[in-house]
């Protein structure tokens, strides 16, 4: 086979076609990573309870494990996050400390509300003023996301569940944990004020569609490349070649 590629579309289409397989791969790579973290995240939310850990705890080794908590709520002290949906309804999550039998005090994402009930007395069968058990889940802080707005505490606007921020603005003091908080989650299927995590994972898993998207075009780049060539005779086979005088 001869092959003479043309100069300046060789030049454009091999980084080109370098993108789209870096960007299936990127995919694969997604996939495995979203894939452990189920795994993990399934495996863990099944262990047995642990009790609140200390602060100087190895996250990653404990992150996802179902927390037995008993503690007060402090609910004078609820701060709401923004822009959070159930079930496509818009509304917020209450986030409430709750001070630990040893005097820590974590914080609790107690889950959704919508703005009907943002309001406290609203929702007074919520507020419990004696001591609770909480099951719930041990999550490291979140981080802000590219698009989304920064935490403006004066303004009473939580985007971001940072509980080093939460705890200064709250004057919580030295007792408040800002290395983790819990996600408090549902023990029945019946749905209370706020309403908790869910314990089964529903993570979107498409990175195995997506990567077939990009080697499919990838692919295709490659045989719109070659056809243009053939039709320009710049691509010719032995036995067509040797039958040429």
């Amino acid at each position: 086979m001869k092959f003479r590629p043309f100069f300046w579309l060789t030049l454009t289409t091999l980084p080109t076609l370098a993108v789209l397989i870096g960007l299936g791969t990127w995919q694969l790579q997604r996939l495995q990573w979203k894939n452990n973290l189920i795994e993990l995240f399934e495996a863990r939310i099944s262990a047995p309870e642990i009790t609140v850990p200390d602060t100087n705890v190895i996250l990653d080794d404990v992150r996802y494990r179902r927390l037995d908590i008993e503690g007060k709520f402090f609910h004078k002290k609820e701060i709401f996050l923004t822009g959070r949906t159930y079930e496509g309804n818009a509304g917020f999550h209450v986030v409430t400390p709750l001070e630990l039998e040893d005097g820590r005090i974590i914080l609790i994402n107690r889950g959704w509300v919508s703005e009907d009930y943002r309001n406290p007395q609203k929702r007074l069968f919520s507020l419990h003023p004696e001591k609770v058990d909480v099951d719930a889940i041990l999550r490291q802080p979140r981080k802000k996301g590219f698009f989304v707005p920064d935490n403006e505490p004066q303004n009473g606007f939580w985007f971001t569940l940072v509980p080093s921020e939460i705890n200064e603005h709250l004057g919580l003091g030295p007792r408040a944990i800002s290395s983790f908080y819990a996600d408090a989650v549902r023990t029945s299927e019946v749905l209370t004020l706020p309403i908790g995590a869910k314990t089964k994972l529903n993570l979107r898993n498409a990175h195995l569609g997506y990567a077939i998207t990009w080697y499919g075009i990838a692919l295709a780049l490659l045989g719109v490349y070659f056809v243009f060539h053939y039709q320009a005779g710049r691509v010719k086979f032995g036995r067509q070649s040797g039958n040429q005088r």
